[in-house]
């Protein structure tokens, strides 16, 4: 990393010498937590440096009282975080990379796609129904959940259950399961719920032949500004290869179906014997209506296959320059593979109604 040599050399009774790095994030407790970790991991590796945490609201923090899927902004959670980095306020930002869109504003990255942590749902029971699963549930027992792609999912599973939105950060959306009596059940991400401590509150996981994830699930992006060098060297340690290349696979499905927030779009990804494996799938509202298809890649392709450098170091809005290149593309053209194949078979017209039945509500 450059331009740090002396902040390396510096003892603590000199630390005014120190460099500081501010890290953006959240204000929520989870996002904290997410944040304190990735904090924790460039302490130890750059112990010269000090880091700083700012914590800020979102568009998404505040809105509580309407579904994600109708406020109709693909940045929720994001957007005044990457205002900081704008204006040099923060120097990285610690994000869910689920949160993160696939296109980012000019001028941003995403330096460092941290090791995932369970990319499932996991669900979440009032108390007089803990010992159930989601299928042993009342006739009409309602469940929450923030997600249309969760609801989708589930109604198509789970017929004799009513699905309904619930919002707030992860602390209310529990409060408001055990201390109201309107949701039997609420469901969130297992690794959100295990970052916080609350292992023991998870009655059920959902695997993918149940609820495939929304894409990025489970991992931490870590967005800087593009052109800052010496930070993209400082963050780009913590990239972790094989999760980094399941996201870019996820994200470059995503993109190319044009999907997001407003839409059910789901995946399921797994690395074995150097082979990249992506299922990916989309949903009407209801779930009556769904597509879904399976793709392979190699990915493991030695370096010494490496071309030169590229103008453009970004796929899908991440840049890692110490992961193989040919693997990152190759997972890039999956992603998009996979879409290409969906969108052929009529998945443009599930989404489109999906879309504009989201709108009209």
């Amino acid at each position: 990393m450059s331009g740090n040599g002396d902040a390396a050399e510096t003892t603590e009774e000199n630390s005014p010498k120190m460099r500081v790095i501010r890290v953006g994030t959240r204000k929520s407790q989870l996002a904290r937590i997410q944040t304190d970790s990735v904090v924790t991991t460039l302490k130890t590796l750059y112990p010269g440096l000090q880091f700083e945490i700012i914590a800020m609201s979102t568009t998404g923090d505040k809105i509580l009282d309407t579904a994600l899927s109708k406020i109709g902004e693909k940045s929720l959670f994001t957007k005044e975080l990457e205002h900081a980095l704008e204006k040099n306020e923060v120097d990285l930002v610690v994000h869910s990379l689920k949160d993160l869109p696939t296109m980012l504003p000019p001028g941003f990255t995403i330096g460092a796609v941290c090791k995932r942590e369970s990319p499932y749902d996991a669900v979440v029971f009032h108390p007089k129904f803990v010992g159930k699963t989601l299928e042993t549930l009342p006739e009409r027992s309602v469940v929450g959940t923030s997600s249309l792609r969760r609801a989708a999912q589930l109604q198509r599973k789970f017929p004799h259950l009513e699905f309904r939105s619930i919002r707030g950060n992860l602390n209310t959306r529990l409060r408001k399961l055990d201390e109201q009596q309107e949701f039997s059940a609420i469901i969130l991400a297992a690794a959100g719920l295990q970052r916080m401590g609350w292992q023991n509150r998870v009655g059920q996981i959902l695997h993918p032949e149940e609820c495939m994830y929304a894409v990025g699930q489970g991992a931490l992006g870590i967005e800087v500004r593009s052109k800052d060098q010496d930070i993209l060297d400082l963050v780009g340690v913590l990239h972790d290869p094989e999760t980094l290349l399941r996201c870019i696979a996820e994200r470059a499905f995503l993109r190319h179906l044009e999907g997001g927030c407003s839409v059910p779009v789901a995946v399921h990804t797994a690395v074995k014997d150097g082979q990249l494996y992506l299922t990916g799938g989309v949903w009407s509202l209801d779930g009556s209506d769904s597509m879904q298809e399976t793709m392979q890649a190699n990915v493991h392709i030695p370096a010494q296959y490496e071309d030169g450098p590229e103008d453009d170091p970004q796929l899908v809005g991440i840049t890692a320059l110490n992961v193989p290149r040919r693997a990152q593309l190759a997972a890039e053209n999956l992603g998009i593979s996979l879409a290409s194949l969906l969108l052929n078979k009529g998945a443009k017209n599930i989404l489109d109604v999906a879309r504009q039945l989201n709108d009209a509500h």
